[in-house]
């Protein structure tokens, strides 16, 4: 049973429940929307004991004022907005426990535009195809599908870890660089890089941009030397992916973001890879971005290498609940387990089906079945 556990005294510039997405929908038209800076959700949802996937609130630039409700344990990551707990300073990177009745406020930004704020057992709202996630073009999903406002009383889930809990501090050589103002984006050339003239390629990796101010969570509009096509930017409509990079008519590249649309009539040149994203979204407008190219095999390594870092905060912190089925009833959370009392963690990446698992969980039996994605 989910309890109402923070109430949101002032909203911020923008301040919104995400999670990781909406999976599966594109091809409907329905953007997947989720963190923008994904990386930094996985981890404050680690630090709360939460799975990487909860939803938690995303803050842009100047967070909210959120007033506890209920005893409970957060962390900060992304961001660092200057955030203060009843008035003492809270640094990102780590989980803290919050009284009932304390407030969280934000100062601005010291380095990066997104923080995220993940509350143990994790924000309660409607689940919509698959996904907490608010698509604020669309008005849906999150909280009534808006940007959150002032008086607005979130409720969270169960949580498996105990309310009053100290939390969890991510050791020194674990906690993530800077964001700083100068970003390095990595890029695999295509789908449509053949649509440029040859210099345009050169113009590309050799330049350097500034972030527009018409730059949100559909996409970053980027400013400096224009791009060149062979023929034109105009090209039958077709698939968009995180990080691609159109190019429309005036030659100035638009790097597409969390919210983008599923398809679009611009050329592509290249696409960012996932790992550097993350940057992106922290940036703020006037930062600037230079690209650098990658082979698609040096763009699976670095995600791999991403992946490894972030198992090892699960190792550091001993709350490593990816791939953790739980049962809630009347309040309490009961860990499901197989018949031989082993965790369930998903398909094997080898098996591509299907899979039917029997479990266990506060004396019942069933079966699970669980899909490799």
């Amino acid at each position: 049973m989910s309890i109402e556990t923070l109430e949101i005294v002032s909203p911020g510039m923008l301040t919104s429940v995400q999670d990781l997405g909406r999976r599966g929908y594109q091809r409907f038209g329905i953007p997947t929307s989720g963190a923008m800076d994904a990386p930094a959700l996985r981890v404050a949802n680690i630090l709360v004991g939460n799975r990487e996937g909860a939803a938690g609130l995303e803050a842009t630039v100047m967070g909210p004022t959120i007033r506890f409700l209920a005893d409970t344990t957060i962390a900060l990551t992304g961001a660092d907005l200057g955030a203060s707990l009843d008035g003492v300073s809270v640094p990102v990177w780590q989980s803290v426990h919050v009284p009932a009745g304390g407030s969280l406020s934000f100062q601005g930004p010291n380095d990066g535009i997104r923080g995220y704020i993940a509350v143990a057992g994790g924000i309660d709202v409607p689940v919509l195809m698959g996904s907490r996630s608010t698509y604020l073009k669309g008005a849906f999903g999150g909280y009534e599908g808006r940007a959150l406002a002032a008086g607005d009383v979130l409720k969270t889930l169960p949580s498996r870890i105990a309310h009053g809990s100290t939390g969890e501090n991510l050791p020194f050589e674990l906690t993530p660089a800077n964001y700083g103002h100068n970003h390095l984006l990595r890029v695999v050339f295509g789908p449509q890089d053949d649509a440029f003239l040859p210099e345009a390629i050169e113009t590309l990796t050799a330049s350097e941009y500034d972030i527009g101010a018409q730059s949100d969570r559909m996409g970053y509009r980027l400013e400096g030397p224009a791009l060149k096509h062979t023929t034109g930017a105009d090209i039958i409509s077709d698939a968009t992916t995180l990080g691609s990079v159109q190019v429309p008519g005036d030659g100035n590249p638009i790097v597409l973001l969390a919210d983008r649309g599923t398809t679009g009539g611009y050329t592509k040149i290249a696409t960012v890879i996932g790992p550097d994203l993350s940057f992106l979204a922290q940036a703020m407008p006037g930062d600037k971005v230079r690209f650098s190219p990658v082979s698609f095999d040096e763009a699976r390594s670095i995600l791999l290498e991403q992946e490894s870092f972030i198992s090892d905060i699960k190792k550091a912190v001993g709350l490593d609940n990816s791939g953790l089925f739980t049962l809630a009833a009347d309040g309490d959370v009961h860990e499901v387990t197989t018949d031989e009392n082993e965790r369930i963690t998903g398909v094997p990446a080898e098996i591509r089906e299907t899979k039917t698992v029997s479990a266990t969980a506060a004396g019942f039996d069933f079966e699970i079945e669980v899909r490799y994605r």
